[in-house]
């Protein structure tokens, strides 16, 4: 394996060190507290001495939301992009333009709950598992760099569930709202004995969202805990949990269609073939982690196992996959150490996942009519079967230590062995060409296996200009391999084609405040991606190759200012740049334009008051104009003027919130895109009220 130049100077400095004792030495001097950051050393830290932009949402953020998917947490956040077709857990998210190519879902974006991955090993995340209503903070760590991402040069997204521990969570929550949306949560905390608890969580989601067809969601969750804290103090928490979860997922609008629903409010869901897709899931999850001294170490073991099933109706097939089960373990040492005559703190690990499919089916569609419009969900005849098996083997490495004083620097490297091997019999396949039956006679009997090698170094650095001010840089890089259907394309449609992985990096300078009256975060970054995944539109055997490079400039900020103990008024927003510097696909040169669907800026402004048991929020937001296709031939408008509003009201256990999203009612699209001179428009929600009550006892 080749290192590149930033691997060999990281390596050839690498030495040991720093320290949550630094850094709490540090606290001390500030003037207000800051919020705890993990993702990127797995050690607790405030954000203010993270050498890199990174937002944490708490739980007073997720609850004012009334948040019915996780968009809702995190979509004001800059450089941040959450969009969901049906307002459920369904979630296309984007960050610094990281998973932008994906035609749907969260690629290169690591998704973690309480330390496992959500994300497949080749880069696939379900939201399904995640209960909205069980979260304590949401944190986004942006780009590469984070000590937590295998195989995701687009950053983190971490979030941290309910303590065991916590003797403050039982609560009764209900709340509804607008288009038949409902949401209950129960949870119970029970002391066993002064070593042990339990807790107990249940929850329950719906909305019919008749403002669209074919719109409909529930999931319902059940989940127990349970910790033991041993004599010598080292604790054991353990999770299990089941998920069933049901989504349909509407078709995107056409250009006239859109117009219509300008109009008059309404949507239909004709424009494509594919009415009746949708995601009708459920999952089994099992979380097991340990923490104790060995030594002059401190160990922190996991491991997990998932089981999960789906049918999955969309594009061409319905995928009828029930026998999934994932297996993984973290194993997790640091060490508290002295250099440079001051604390430090030493950290390194291994990882281990495999995801086994066994048996997985794709089916025709049955009922379909002359047009191919497929007309029920409903599987016809056994066109493909398959096995696969994932598996990712990882070991991380880091330092952080302080040579100078106010000065701290992580120096830190992970290194990722991803394989998949796919072995499966093509017996039916759909005929892409427009051209007689809808499906045709398969390929028969496939199987092919990819081994990735994934390199991922950095070195940040912190440096506090006064008490309540830090600037810091980064420079961190991530390979990201192909994911398992570019791959499968790509063998099948050109075999000659050797599929690498791509190299993300990143350099980054910023500044961070805390102040009794002001919160702040500025970063700039300049992000390119060399050898970059690229699809090759070849008829209706498309495939993929490394013939790209993409240089990403941008600029965040993201701002709160206390007027008085109650007002405050806030800035997100941020100003990116990123085009292709090379980009030929299918003879096409796209070289020296702007990436489809990566809008100039993105801004929202907020107003906060509070006075004794009351709270509200205002906030608007907007987005700027972005080409809708590579070749640059037209821009959608985008929106300006985005209205949310939120109430809440405190009195002793209880608790009303109040929130209205899109207040003015606007028209708009969150997405928009051409291929081949057509365009299509996702839509976002109108007008929505939900208000919720919870008793906390």
């Amino acid at each position: 394996m080749r290192l590149n130049k930033l691997s060999l100077a990281i390596l050839t400095t690498f030495i040991s060190a720093q320290t949550t004792s630094v850094l709490a030495d540090n606290l001390a001097s500030t003037t207000v507290l800051d919020r705890i950051s993990i993702t990127a050393t797995k050690i607790e830290r405030a954000s203010k001495f993270v050498p890199q932009s990174v937002a944490v949402i708490d739980e007073a953020q997720i609850e004012r939301e009334n948040a019915m998917n996780i968009n809702d947490v995190i979509d004001s956040v800059p450089g941040v992009q959450a969009i969901s077709q049906n307002n459920g857990y369904d979630s296309r998210l984007i960050i610094r333009g990281a998973g932008l190519k994906a035609p749907y879902g969260v690629r290169e974006i690591m998704v973690m709950r309480d330390g496992v991955p959500m994300t497949d090993p080749d880069s696939f995340t379900r939201f399904d598992l995640i209960d909205i209503d069980d979260m304590e903070t949401v944190e986004i760590y942006k780009g590469p760099g984070s000590i937590f991402a295998s195989n995701a040069s687009g950053g983190v997204v971490f979030i941290k569930s309910k303590s065991v521990f916590d003797e403050q969570q039982d609560r009764i929550k209900v709340a509804a709202g607008s288009f038949g949306s409902v949401s209950l949560n129960a949870k119970k905390a029970i002391t066993i004995s002064e070593s042990d608890s339990l807790s107990v969580n249940f929850s329950h989601r719906k909305s019919d969202n008749d403002w669209r067809e074919w719109n409909k969601f529930d999931t319902t969750q059940f989940g127990v805990k349970h910790g033991h804290m041993f004599d010598d103090d080292s604790i054991l928490e353990s999770e299990i949990s089941y998920t069933e979860a049901n989504l349909q997922l509407p078709q995107s609008l056409s250009e006239a269609e859109f117009s219509a629903y300008k109009k008059t409010g309404e949507t239909t869901n004709t424009r494509g073939d594919w009415r009746q897709s949708g995601r009708y899931s459920n999952m089994l999850f099992v979380n097991s982690r340990y923490e104790t001294q060995m030594g002059e170490y401190t160990f922190k073991p996991q491991v997990y196992f998932n089981h999960w099933g789906h049918y999955h109706p969309v594009t061409g097939m319905i995928n009828d996959t029930q026998d999934n089960k994932v297996f993984g373990t973290d194993l997790a040492w640091n060490r508290s150490h002295t250099l440079f005559d001051r604390p430090a703190e030493f950290l390194f690990g291994l990882t281990a996942r495999t995801d086994i499919r066994t048996n997985g089916k794709k089916y025709t569609y049955q009922d379909m009519d002359a047009d191919g419009v497929v007309l029920t969900d409903t599987r016809g005849e056994l066109a493909q079967t398959e096995d696969s098996q994932n598996t990712i083997l990882g070991a991380y490495i880091q330092d952080t230590f302080s040579p100078i004083k106010n000065m701290t620097i992580d120096v830190g490297v992970r290194f990722d062995q991803l394989t998949m091997s796919i072995d499966g019999n093509e017996i039916l396949a759909y005929n892409w060409s427009g051209f007689g039956p809808a499906y045709k006679e398969g390929d028969g009997l496939y199987s092919f296996e990819e081994t990735y090698n994934l390199f991922s170094p950095k070195i940040g650095l912190t440096y506090a200009l006064t008490e309540e001010m830090n600037v810091y840089g980064l420079i961190a890089s991530s390979n990201q391999a192909p994911t398992g259907s570019e791959m499968e394309a790509t063998r099948t449609n050109a075999p000659s084609v050797d599929l690498k992985a791509y190299t993300s990096t990143n350099y980054e300078t910023g500044l961070k405040l805390r102040s009794q009256s002001w919160s702040a975060d500025v970063s700039i970054y300049y992000n390119p991606l060399t050898n970059e995944i690229v699809k090759v539109d070849n008829g209706w055997q498309d495939y993929y190759e490394n013939a790209g490079k993409t240089d990403k400039y941008g600029l965040e900020i993201a701002t709160v200012y206390q007027l008085n103990p109650s007002w405050a008024i806030g800035f997100n927003g941020s100003k990116s740049q990123y085009k292709y510097d090379r980009y030929l696909s299918d003879g096409v040169d796209y070289s020296g334009n702007y990436l489809k669907f990566s809008p100039d800026y993105q801004y929202s402004v907020f107003t906060d008051w509070k006075k004794g048991a009351y709270s509200a929020r205002i906030e608007t937001a907007g987005v700027s104009s972005y080409y809708v296709d590579d070749a640059n031939s037209e821009k959608y408008d985008g929106f300006n003027g985005l209205i949310n509003v939120s109430a809440g009201y405190v009195y002793k256990g209880h608790r009303l919130n109040l929130s209205v999203k899109n207040l003015s009612d606007m028209r708009y699209a969150t997405e928009v895109s051409k291929s081949n001179d057509i365009k299509v428009y996702d839509v976002g929600a109108p007008r929505s009220v939900m208000l919720s009550y919870q008793y906390k006892y």
